[in-house]
């Protein structure tokens, strides 16, 4: 192993990553952060049901989060991994301006993004007034006029959760499909009003969405919205080592075992990326067990390698 092999590259620089990086780098390990500079919640002003930091901007956490993290001795590199390759004592990670980086093991935590419908107007306020969580972003929108937006049967848990915030909730039932007499009764005993005709537009002011359009012409004003986006993981750079794979009801991403760890021995991946529907403190979590769990992997090779290197120095002896 060269001086330039890195024992850890962690791609992404969110909750996750940060959290991981601090844990390797406080294990004294050589580690580098590859960043695109692009966080899942750069949408969102601030933060919350994150203890102790609740109402924070995103980026400020971020921001704090590499300052630690600097301090341990991990190194920042701007870029884009591109693709990765298997060494087989290490791997290769080639980035976008053309160069390649030696690791003894990865961490993914590129997050997901967000592909919201194609309904004209929906995505001028993403992240402010048309929203995803309500643990998020519930009690900033509480006793105001709540639009739910399913892109799936799936929806129906968002609108019955979403009642919780508002008794002046409406559900645009479009893409639920055919709603059976039991679902429509449920929502109807708790004052929710349903909408079946599919949607135009959504009216926006400078700051959130005003009102609802329908094809028919029909405009309901509306104060914020929760839709649920389709999610797209971003872990393309791995596809060549063809890693296993989970099917969840957000889609297919990749398997992971409790510490992070996927199919391949080196790789960890951890956050959004593989969890999409965790929040900052469950990233957090995983990033600083993937750090601990990568660690303890690399001590055990560690010492396998002392090991042998002790047995290739010594000199047999032949009996007489």
């Amino acid at each position: 192993m060269t001086q330039h092999t890195w024992d850890a590259v962690i791609i992404g620089s969110g909750a996750a990553g940060l959290s991981a990086a601090q844990a390797l780098g406080r294990s004294l390990r050589r580690t580098l952060v590859i960043d695109a500079g692009q966080p899942r919640n750069r949408f969102a002003a601030h933060m919350h049901n994150v203890l102790g930091h609740d109402g924070t901007p995103p980026l400020e956490l971020i921001g704090k989060g590499k300052i630690e993290a600097e301090s341990y001795g991990v190194q920042f590199r701007d870029g884009r991994v591109e693709s990765v390759r298997d060494l087989g004592a290490t791997l290769a990670l080639a980035l976008d301006d053309g160069s390649e980086i030696i690791a003894r093991s990865v961490v993914l935590a590129t997050g997901v993004s967000d592909d919201l419908p194609p309904i004209p107007g929906l995505a001028q306020h993403w992240g402010s007034s048309v929203l995803h969580c309500p643990y998020c972003h519930g009690w900033e929108v509480r006793n105001t006029r709540i639009a739910v937006v399913p892109t799936s049967p799936l929806g129906m848990h968002q609108a019955l959760l979403l009642r919780q915030w508002t008794d002046q909730l409406t559900v645009f039932t479009d893409a639920l499909g055919e709603l059976d007499e039991a679902a429509t009764q449920r929502l109807l005993a708790r004052g929710i009003e349903l909408v079946s005709e599919p949607i135009s537009e959504v009216v926006n002011n400078e700051q959130s969405v005003t009102a609802i359009r329908t094809v028919n012409g029909r405009e309901l004003p509306i104060d914020a919205i929760f839709t649920a986006a389709t999610l797209r993981p971003h872990d393309e750079m791995l596809a060549s080592l063809q890693l296993k794979r989970s099917e969840s009801p957000f889609g297919s991403f990749i398997a992971v075992d409790p510490t992070g760890r996927t199919s391949h021995p080196r790789i960890w991946a951890v956050g959004n990326v593989v969890a999409p529907a965790t929040a900052v403190p469950q990233a957090m979590a995983a990033g600083a067990m993937a750090g601990g769990g990568l660690n303890f992997v690399l001590v055990e090779e560690d010492f396998d390698l002392a090991q042998q290197a002790q047995r290739s120095q010594q000199t047999p002896t032949s009996g007489v």
